[in-house]
């Protein structure tokens, strides 16, 4: 992957989740949204959050930002690498796209 990629789609996350070491999954979404639907394993921290809390975010993985559609998303994914992170990126379609092609089981909304 071109490291300006700024956008992956959930295949990609898919092979990716089965690497060592696997990206981190940022999932910027509401604390009402995780109950209805997350990913295993993810960093849960609300958008309006991720200012305050830059310093929980490894500036030494691959990160890939996730919300529902990927319009939040992008707004952290570029809010990110204008924060000095380089290796980040954005899930196109967000968990929406994730239950739709790579986990039927996960609940849609």
């Amino acid at each position: 992957m071109h490291p300006d990629t700024i956008e992956i789609d959930v295949d990609t996350l898919a092979r990716l989740r089965q690497a060592v070491p696997p990206p981190v999954v940022l999932d910027v979404r509401e604390p009402r949204e995780l109950a209805v639907c997350a990913l295993e394993d993810a960093v849960h921290i609300p958008m309006g959050e991720i200012p305050a809390r830059l310093d929980e975010l490894p500036a030494d993985r691959q990160l890939v930002v996730m919300c529902h559609h990927g319009v939040r998303s992008m707004q952290v994914t570029r809010f990110l690498r204008h924060q000095g992170y380089t290796n980040v990126r954005n899930l196109a379609g967000g968990i929406d796209a994730w239950s739709d092609r790579i986990d039927p089981a996960l609940p849609r909304y």
